[in-house]
């Protein structure tokens, strides 16, 4: 795999593209003199790890014949704030998956969640040596 960063501006917006080609903006705060015109990197991080495991849940839902007809994943992550270093590391990370569609079969949405969580995942293993990782689902029935 293999990435390309390339510099914008003369202060911290960036543009990444990978193998695909599609371009994803990446900037600091306005705090440091950024401008606001792209994600910052540690939540393109967990923008990485949720879009991991939507992908896996997704495929699962598929070969179960579930249809999901609304999907989201609210990511939330505690850094470290005072280790003596400037570095600050996600230490906690919560994902809260929400599933929406005719005849759900919670136990399948849970069940999809749990195989991407624990055996699919590559952004999940990437993660789990130095933070812990939380989830939780809601399943909503449409009428």
């Amino acid at each position: 795999m293999k990435i390309e960063l390339i510099r914008v501006n003369d202060a911290f917006h960036f543009e990444g593209s990978g193998s695909s080609e599609i371009k994803v903006h990446v900037d600091g705060s306005p705090e440091i003199g950024g401008h606001n015109a792209g994600v910052r990197p540690m939540e393109l991080l967990l923008m990485g790890l949720a879009s991991c495991s939507a992908i896996d849940i997704v495929l699962i839902m598929k070969k179960q014949r579930q249809e999901v007809t609304d999907f989201r994943i609210v990511a939330e992550g505690d850094r470290v704030k005072e280790d003596g270093t400037q570095r600050s590391p996600y230490r906690t990370i919560n994902l809260h998956f929400i599933l929406k569609g005719k005849n759900l079969d919670a136990d399948k949405v849970d069940r999809a969640v749990q195989l991407s969580m624990e055996k699919y995942c590559s952004a999940t293993a990437q993660f789990e040596s130095s933070a812990t990782i939380t989830h939780s689902v809601t399943v909503e029935t449409e009428d």
